[in-house]
């Protein structure tokens, strides 16, 4: 009877998000055709990509900085985007955090590293997106709006960050998310490892590589590097790293090759 209840109440709860998070026919068609990956779905992939975009604007914070003015399709694009790796698991995997900050442009950040000997130094690194533990997750308007632009080449930052998010869920960002039933972790990184560190050998022979070279700087990096180039271009992905494109289809429980049209 409590379960009853209990599911009636939610239901009830998601019906009233959907209504005040409802996103106009017009708005929507505007941002697949922005973002083709995204409309490389099937009818029913799509109505619940839509229906997990309006709920999870409902329950995200949006606010801007520098001088940026949120548009509507704007936060649209960026939660559509946002929803595509849970797509499959479901919004609760982003329960950890609230707050999306989005700035007109790259970021620098002021950093600070203690060497072997307990020395600090200090640098500065240019962000188009980072995302913490709790949150809040922080965008570069300028990359998320030439991600459409960007689909051959694998980037993605909003996918990129929402990796993280996902990696960070234990709290510790080391390439390894939360597993399916059936993956455990040291299946996971027998697969991870040698790929991470062949492409670290070829990142630093400065070979071309599929794969951004950014991913070379740490595992938990090529882990969000190659989830971009999963959605984004896993026809790619594949044709290179067909082990990690494995992996992903496990963890996401997507095959975006089935859906995505064939390169050239």
């Amino acid at each position: 009877m409590l379960g009853r209840l209990w599911r009636s109440w939610q239901r009830s709860r998601e019906a009233a998000a959907l209504r005040r998070r409802a996103i106009p026919d017009d708005l929507w068609k505007r941002t697949l055709v922005r973002f083709p990956f995204l409309r490389w779905r099937s009818p029913e992939d799509q109505l619940e990509l839509r229906r997990l975009t309006s709920l999870f604007l409902d329950r995200k914070e949006f606010s801007a900085a520098g001088g940026l003015r949120l548009t509507d399709a704007m936060v649209v694009s960026i939660a559509a985007q946002a929803v595509l790796p849970v797509l499959k698991l479901g919004l609760a995997r982003y329960d950890g955090f609230v707050g999306i900050v989005v700035h007109p442009d790259q970021v620098v950040a002021r950093r600070e590293v203690h060497d072997d000997v307990g020395l600090v130094h200090e640098y500065d690194e240019t962000l188009a997106g980072e995302a913490v533990h709790g949150g809040p997750v922080m965008l570069s308007w300028r990359d998320v709006r030439e991600a459409g632009r960007a689909t051959a080449a694998g980037y993605n930052v909003v996918i990129h960050e929402f990796a993280h998010v996902l990696d960070m869920a234990d709290g510790v960002s080391d390439g390894v998310p939360l597993l399916p039933p059936g993956l455990d972790r040291a299946t996971w990184l027998a697969v991870w490892q040698p790929q991470f560190d062949a492409f670290v050998r070829r990142a630093d022979a400065e070979e071309e590589t599929t794969l951004d070279p950014y991913g070379a700087s740490g595992i938990d990096e090529f882990f969000a590097v190659a989830s971009e180039s999963f959605f984004v271009d896993p026809h790619g992905l594949a044709a290179e790293h067909e082990p990690l494109y494995a992996m992903l289809a496990r963890l996401y429980v997507q095959d975006p090759r089935a859906w995505s049209p064939a390169p050239a």
